[in-house]
């Protein structure tokens, strides 16, 4: 197993975490450059009361904290679904190195779906992308979650 597939089952897990309490079923892990975590959360947007309180966000602010520093260069985020508009705008922001991110979300996705940011050579700085890993799961989580509250609704 791959540290990219290592660190992606731990997004999974959190996801998992996520969907257990009534949240949008996203997971994110942020590792330094040695592997070690610097923060692993979940969507808490319900929880919270709060509709910045996606995964990113909050992963993104546990490792600043951890690490001492809003910058995040050297680190990787893991997350199960590719990441909003707002949230690529926090890994801009934060100089996270690397992306990796599990499947599409082609209704919102701000990497390479709905919008480009990901490819955008305009901005500051863009992260290392990789895609795909654990893809099938990753979307199967999402589509399952939505499937039930379309169901129940």
């Amino acid at each position: 197993m791959s540290k990219d597939e290592i660190f992606m089952r731990l997004a999974i897990e959190q996801a998992h975490l996520a969907r257990r309490i009534g949240e949008v079923p996203v997971g994110a892990v942020i590792t330094d450059e040695k592997g070690s975590i610097l923060s692993q959360t979940h969507n808490k947007t319900e929880t919270d009361i709060n509709p910045t309180a996606h995964a990113e966000v909050i992963a993104i602010r546990e490792a600043s904290r951890k690490k001492g520093d809003w910058r995040l260069t050297g680190t990787t985020l893991y997350v199960t679904i590719e990441p909003c508009v707002m949230c690529m705008g926090a890994i801009v922001l934060a100089r996270i190195d690397r992306l990796v991110f599990g499947a599409r979300d082609e209704k919102a996705g701000a990497v390479f779906s709905a919008y480009k940011m990901g490819q955008d050579g305009r901005l500051n700085h863009t992260p290392e992308i990789r895609e795909a890993v654990y893809e099938r799961e990753c979307a199967s989580l999402m589509k399952d979650f939505f499937n039930k509250l379309r169901s129940e609704g």
